[in-house]
């Protein structure tokens, strides 16, 4: 029998009984659960990561659905568990769900919710953050003031480098790496070479100063850029579009990673990639851990002492390779790309949102990325699921919102 675990109850007399397997940022995602008669309950356990045994405990007897997170592993076990308590819906916490079996939760009918459409500049302004703090060796920088080992403006002292009419290459230009294309672009007036199977199409007329009547309706200030610089009498931005990946990591002077997480990318980043890059190039990566071969890393910073990487994912995570935390040419934060209030807030909300609406029998909202009507505090939120993965093989009907 499952050891109880602790937890923190809200409506205690709801008619529908919703878990949380952490609490979460916010009050607004609970608030909206209790005002459709939800008794909300919340792990407050003292573990980074509940086993499965502790998730088995809060389902319980009775559950009619479970808010978890991306470090939880739900298979065939929990979603049985869930299906027999009665529970219709499962979300992450996270707009990835490599840690869901979607195979398994179609078995038992369950919907599998994610959160997408609300993590795209907060993602891209830490791997810019990255990008900024390990071209100018500022956590190096930092760690020797601390130490109290300055004495005086020397000229040699953490020279680093100017991103100022560099190449900045993206690999994965969705909405993410466009993103962060975009201010690497405008923020630091470097040039771009992405690659992506898809052609990114608007980043294209960004960086060039071109547009069309769309364009113009939906994002007046960037198609104006390439004219701003001209205008100024500086040399405009270019651009292109790479027809391989080893393209990229040949001509870019900082390397910023964006792709999804499947067979074809694991690893992606190995020995033989690494050393195809220049030998003072800067790596970051906000996507997924495993994208990047950590031992060749390691091996290849340790021999590359002007090669830096700014790293918020890794390949064990929350574990990193041996040697990595020792290397001064490395920057690493604890997957926190999400990590802004206003974004965090959302992802609870947007979860919370995912199983009422499977509780409640709404449809599916038709674009999970359009979010904001959602997010609207000031308004009640749509009568919909924002984002159910597995809704086409569950055979949910769609929103006409």
């Amino acid at each position: 029998m499952a050891k109880p675990v602790a937890i923190e109850v809200w409506n205690p007399n709801g008619k529908y009984r919703v878990v949380s397997t952490k609490p979460m940022p916010g009050t607004r995602w609970i608030n909206l659960l209790i005002e459709q008669d939800c008794r909300v309950e919340i792990c407050t356990q003292k573990k980074t990561i509940l086993s499965v045994e502790d998730i088995l405990a809060l389902i319980g007897d009775k559950c009619d659905g479970v808010i978890g997170q991306l470090t939880e592993d739900w298979g065939e076990t929990l979603f049985s568990a869930l299906s027999r308590a009665g529970g219709k819906a499962f979300s992450n916490m996270a707009v990835g769900y490599n840690n869901v079996d979607v195979n398994a939760a179609n078995k038992y009918g369950v919907a599998v919710g994610n959160t997408p459409g609300v993590l795209t500049e907060t993602t891209a302004e830490l791997a810019a953050s990255l990008s900024v703090a390990a071209a100018r060796r500022i956590v190096e920088a930092d760690e020797f003031m601390r130490a109290g080992l300055y004495d005086g403006w020397l000229p040699h002292l953490f020279v680093g480098n100017l991103l100022k009419g560099q190449t900045v290459g993206v690999i994965g230009a969705g909405r993410i790496g466009s993103a962060y294309a975009r201010m690497m672009v405008e923020g630091f007036k470097m040039n771009l070479i992405y690659y992506d199977i898809y052609q990114a199409t608007r980043l294209e007329k960004f960086v060039t100063g071109t547009c069309s009547l769309i364009m113009l309706l939906t994002c007046p200030t960037p198609a104006a850029y390439g004219q701003f610089l001209k205008a100024n009498g500086e040399q405009p931005v270019t651009w292109k579009r790479a027809s391989s990946m080893d393209e990229v990591l040949r001509e870019a002077d900082l390397i910023s990673l964006h792709p999804v997480l499947d067979k074809t990318t694991y690893h992606l980043i190995n020995k033989e990639s690494l050393a195809t890059m220049k030998k003072e190039a800067i790596l970051v990566n906000c996507s997924r851990g495993p994208v990047i071969d950590e031992v060749a890393l390691v091996e290849h910073l340790r021999e590359n002492p002007m090669f830096r990487v700014g790293l918020d994912v890794f390949e064990d995570e929350p574990y990193m390779k041996p040697g990595l935390a020792e290397m001064k040419n490395a920057i690493v934060v604890p997957h926190i790309a999400s990590a802004s209030k206003w974004t965090r807030e959302g992802m609870a909300t947007l979860a919370a949102l995912n199983v009422l609406g499977k509780i409640k029998g709404y449809p599916i909202w038709s674009d999970p990325n359009r979010v904001e009507p959602f997010l609207n505090e000031k308004a009640l939120p749509p009568a919909a699921s924002p984002s159910i993965v597995n809704a086409k093989a569950l055979g949910l009907p769609v929103s006409k919102l």
